[in-house]
């Protein structure tokens, strides 16, 4: 519908173009008939266009190619433009006066306008795959369509220029209009030459919203366990893009097509444990891929709905929820997901069921933080993010008092760091619950913002930095350098958290004296 729309919109202003094109030969663009009788354009960056017609007036062919072509197809602003060319990455070279050999044995080099880079990328035949990676070698090759023909899926086998228009061998275009995922050619043969493919269709799906064809999800059920044969960092990068995606809960594709076994064989037990507890109505795999979906609308300013019609999202919650992800840039956001994942991973292992058939999962906090850190690790996130990760897991059910005494308490245990992550975090966690149970909840839950809010205007004490006194100060007053230091500097904190007013140097030294018994 997106599309449609933003076809409409351009109608005749492309169609004016249209009528010109032949008579104004420097257009910047090539209109493109639509299937359905609409004419749409590309327009090419200056510096797209200057590669693309060096290399034309050097007397081969060049084109636009690949992610940038759908994306502007779609109306979307893309990431970086590839460029693919029947000319040698040699004479490539010698046609730009920056350049880098960013992959020159695959024929692939960048060129430096300004201080932007552009991939150029020779037409190529990739030789036979072995190890379900990469191929063995690759022979360039003059053939457009033969070089179009050994990418993944049809969305992304479109080549463009100015000249030629847009080059679509594989109906990608139809693909893109009907949103559906397809491979180019056989689709058993795309993943057999590089298993990633499969999860590369769940991803795309997940950031388009398209649905994936049923042969080409029919070849990646009958070929899951080969994602074995891919590198962690491979799979974290695709896994990343699809939770930070505006479809998260396409996740549920890669689990209906037994990919998550491979990789994340605890997810799997998640989907299929079912928690026979009051306030929970969806098995713990179902509820950790709608608090992901709850955590991208708060993310993505999408609104009070999730587009799932049974997640709703209430007013003040999301206003509130706006407030919070301000300071949260891009990483952040991903570790956000991440929790939403992985907060109840330990619920399958820990889960118990008493007389009345009730379940129950008592520690699963203490027992999910380390097998939080386990995953990130085997999946080769940085430390950073398994540090941040693991203790939003770890606290994810903390229990607060809406209470001054008891919020301060509970930041100086947590973090104030990631306190507001935490925040989000317990919101997600809640409504993707039982919505019998929503009101309660989410009603203590203000309560303690409310009250944290305060404290973070007020600039209550809450970590022993915070203190107007240091272990300098403790040494001059008598008290023995060493771990006795941080013993008293820790007890101070304590009598801080519960009497902000304690906070006053000449207090805390009669405190600390008293505390060290001098």
């Amino acid at each position: 519908m997106e599309l449609l729309v933003c076809i409409a919109g351009n109608f005749m202003l492309s169609y004016l173009r249209y009528a010109i094109y032949g008579i104004v030969k420097k257009t910047p663009f090539m209109p493109l008939e639509w299937h359905g009788g609409f004419i749409m354009e590309i327009i090419l960056p200056g510096d797209v266009s200057y590669i693309i017609n060096k290399l034309e007036e050097a007397g081969h062919e060049a084109y636009a190619v690949g992610g940038c072509v759908r994306d502007t197809l779609l109306g979307r602003e893309p990431l970086d433009w590839d460029i693919t060319t029947s000319a040698e990455p040699l004479f490539v070279k010698s046609c730009f006066r920056r350049t880098i050999d960013t992959g020159i044995k695959h024929g692939t080099v960048t060129v430096m306008i300004g201080d932007t880079g552009y991939e150029v990328t020779t037409y190529r035949i990739d030789g036979k795959y072995e190890d379900g990676r990469h191929p063995e070698n690759v022979e360039f090759t003059s053939n457009l369509r033969l070089d179009l023909g050994r990418r993944d899926f049809t969305v992304n086998a479109m080549a463009y220029n100015d000249r030629d228009g847009l080059i679509d061998e594989f109906n990608g275009l139809s693909d893109l209009k009907d949103g559906i995922i397809r491979c180019v050619g056989n689709p058993g043969s795309r993943f057999d030459e590089d298993a990633l493919r499969m999860l590369r269709a769940v991803r795309f799906s997940a950031q388009l919203g398209f649905s994936i064809e049923d042969k080409t999800k029919q070849a990646a059920m009958e070929r899951a366990g080969n994602l074995e044969k891919i590198s962690a960092e491979r799979i974290r990068t695709e896994l990343s893009k699809l939770l930070v995606s505006k479809h998260p809960g396409k996740i549920r594709e890669a689990y209906n097509t037994g990919m998550t076994k491979v990789f994340l064989p605890e997810f799997d037990k998640m989907m299929e444990t079912v928690q026979h507890n009051p306030h929970h109505i969806y098995t713990v795999g179902e509820h950790s891929v709608r608090s992901i979906e709850i955590m991208g609308c708060f993310l993505r300013d999408c609104g009070n709905s999730t587009g799932n019609s049974s997640n709703f999202i209430p007013e003040d919650v999301f206003k509130q929820a706006e407030e919070f992800k301000a300071g949260i840039d891009k990483k952040h956001q991903l570790m956000l997901c991440l929790v939403m994942l992985l907060h109840d991973i330990a619920k399958p292992e820990v889960m118990s069921v008493d007389e009345n058939g009730t379940g129950h999962f008592y520690g699963h906090p203490q027992k999910g933080e380390e097998m939080a850190e386990n995953i990130l690790k085997r999946l080769s996130f940085d430390n950073n993010t398994v540090s941040i990760v693991k203790r939003l897991v770890k606290y994810h059910d903390y229990r607060i008092v809406p209470a001054k005494r008891t919020v301060r308490r509970a930041v100086s245990k947590i973090g104030s760091d990631i306190m507001e992550m935490l925040f989000l975090v317990q919101y997600a966690d809640i409504l993707a619950q039982n919505p019998v149970t929503f009101e309660e909840k989410l009603g203590n839950l203000k309560g303690v913002i409310i009250k944290y809010k305060e404290i973070i205007e007020e600039e209550t004490p809450l970590c022993i930095k915070d203190l107007d006194i240091d272990g300098n100060d403790l040494i001059n007053a008598g008290i023995k350098p060493g771990p006795e230091i941080g013993r008293v500097l820790g007890e101070l904190l304590d009598i801080v958290l519960e009497e902000p007013g304690q906070n006053k140097k000449d207090i805390l030294l009669s405190h600390a004296k008293e505390i060290a018994g001098i």
